[in-house]
């Protein structure tokens, strides 16, 4: 399975803009610039794009490890922060912090911590991430 983005960028690093767009459509010119990334001016970015990502690929595998063990969530909310900090000349994304809230009949919190655990290993995005990955997971 391969899935595709685009990205086009006019102008300079601080003064250009740019356009995401997404195979699926999802995504279709999306704005982007310095100023969407580091001033919080309306659009996306990558660490947003990132974090959302995250958020979805490990709750979806959290459903699937559930499953796995007899169990249906009502619901699992998972929220990703994702860290950017400056490193030498650049920058680096330095973390994932997954918090989770999760309201799955019959299961106990130790069963719920082992099986939140996997998905948050087992995830792809996890695994692509060269970063320290947090998961603060709670039963409600």
């Amino acid at each position: 399975m391969i899935r595709k983005a685009t990205a086009v960028w006019k102008g300079t690093g601080r003064d250009g803009t740019g356009q995401l767009s997404s195979e699926s459509g999802v995504l279709a010119g999306t704005p982007y610039s310095f100023k969407t990334r580091f001033e919080n001016e309306k659009g996306t970015n990558p660490e947003e794009l990132i974090a959302a990502a995250h958020a979805g690929c490990f709750t979806m595998a959290l459903a699937f490890g559930l499953q796995l063990a007899g169990f249906t969530p009502d619901e699992l909310s998972t929220e990703a922060a994702v860290t950017l900090e400056p490193e030498g000349k650049g920058f680096k994304i330095s973390k994932s912090a997954l918090t989770l809230r999760a309201k799955v009949p019959n299961l106990d919190d130790a069963g719920f911590a082992k099986i939140a655990g996997e998905a948050e290993k087992n995830c792809p995005v996890s695994k692509v991430l060269n970063a320290a990955i947090t998961l603060d997971a709670k039963l409600t």
